[in-house]
């Protein structure tokens, strides 16, 4: 039952390597996402918390601490995420001021005041411009922190949008004058930019008012059944539509801004349990985006949403990924038993004496590699 379990907390590791540094927390339950922001800054940490580099995609169970940071300079509610003692990332602006006050209540009323959640980094993988970006995923129940079920958990990206309304009357390839006529009401303005779209044809135009209304329908959710079932179609809507709004937008950019509405999808895929739907929303952002995304990081972002699906569904199916660990083979010259290891970073053979403790993970080469950085 969530948040009846208290355990010993730290990383998971494969058999041979070191006990990690273990801290009592209580343990929360839940199938609900909630999402880490500023991992690019851990990735070091991260890295070393799985086993280390490898160009394999990275799926690792393990559990998080939420901390309040109450003196970041930058946001008084902040949170850090932090595994194995380890800073890993944070929760978004958005989220952190959301949750502080049940974090901050749950605190005290654990035994240990230290509150986790089951959690998975995710992502990796060999790309062209190198090992991919890992993301961290957390499992709760937002009942636990007093929100309503299905809570969405949400970050900050920038689309292009307020560049574009500030330059719009300079150019006439779109008009983005409507973005100020909406009405504050959601129901009314899902009227309005219906009946916009049925008047509009720039590539442009209809971008933007495909997006605000998967934001209105999103955000109506609790008030109209139909808004989530609406929200589906005109994601598909859009979806259909980039074929020409892509181009638009690498024109008037030279860049593809982030476009909101895959990420939402697989979010929305996720947390309806739809794992083969979600992979396949960030997949098609992922292919939409190609090698024009503005902001690298929204691509990553959708690669560990991908990692994040195919993980649910081995597990849903029984299915477990292979663990990382050094492979060895032990065999015997001159009275000495020397042992052979797989490198877990470039996949290469190394042999050594055997000798006990700790086996190393990463060849002389590769050791030697990361001791010049």
């Amino acid at each position: 039952m969530a948040g009846l379990l208290s355990r010993l907390l730290g990383r998971q590791t494969a058999a041979d390597s070191p006990p990690s540094r273990r801290i009592v927390a209580k343990l929360y339950g839940g199938r609900d996402t909630l999402e880490v922001v500023g991992e690019s800054f851990y990735q070091d940490a991260l890295w070393e918390i799985v086993g280390g580099l490898r160009a394999e995609p990275v799926r690792f169970d393990t559990h998080a601490v939420l901390v309040p940071e109450p003196d970041n300079p930058y946001d008084q509610n902040a949170i850090q995420v932090r595994i194995d003692r380890t800073l890993v990332g944070y929760l978004s602006r958005h989220d952190a001021a959301t949750y502080l006050p049940g974090l901050e209540r749950l605190m005290e009323t654990g035994p240990s005041h230290l509150v986790a959640l089951h959690g998975q980094i995710v992502g990796g993988g060999q790309r062209p411009d190198g090992l991919g970006f890992l993301g961290v995923f957390l499992d709760h129940d937002p009942a636990d922190f007093g929100l309503a079920q299905h809570h969405t958990s949400r970050g900050h990206l920038r689309t292009g949008l307020s560049e574009l309304i500030e330059a719009d009357r300079d150019d006439d390839s779109y008009d983005l004058s409507w973005s100020q006529a909406l009405s504050d009401e959601d129901s009314v303005a899902i009227g309005q930019l219906r009946a916009l779209l049925g008047n509009e044809d720039a590539p442009i135009s209809r971008h933007y008012m495909l997006s605000e209304l998967e934001h209105r329908l999103y955000r109506s959710r609790l008030t109209s059944p139909s808004a989530l079932d609406e929200f589906d179609a005109t994601c598909r809507q859009h979806d259909r539509e980039m074929e020409r709004i892509r181009p638009a937008l690498v024109e008037k950019f030279g860049a593809v801004p982030v476009i909101e509405m895959y990420r939402q999808a697989a979010i929305r895929c996720q947390k309806a349990k739809l794992w083969e739907a979600a992979q396949d929303w960030a997949s098609r952002g992922i292919a939409m985006y190609g090698r024009d995304a503005a902001r690298p990081e929204v691509v990553e972002d959708l690669r560990t949403r991908v990692e994040y699906a195919i993980a649910k569904i081995d597990s849903a199916s029984g299915r477990r990924p292979p663990r990382s660990s050094v492979e060895t083979v032990t065999t015997e010259v001159d009275g000495s038993v020397l042992e052979t290891l797989t490198c877990t970073r470039c996949g290469t053979s190394f042999q050594r004496v055997r000798t006990r403790g700790r086996k190393p993970k990463k060849c002389p080469s590769c050791r030697g590699l990361a001791s010049t950085r």
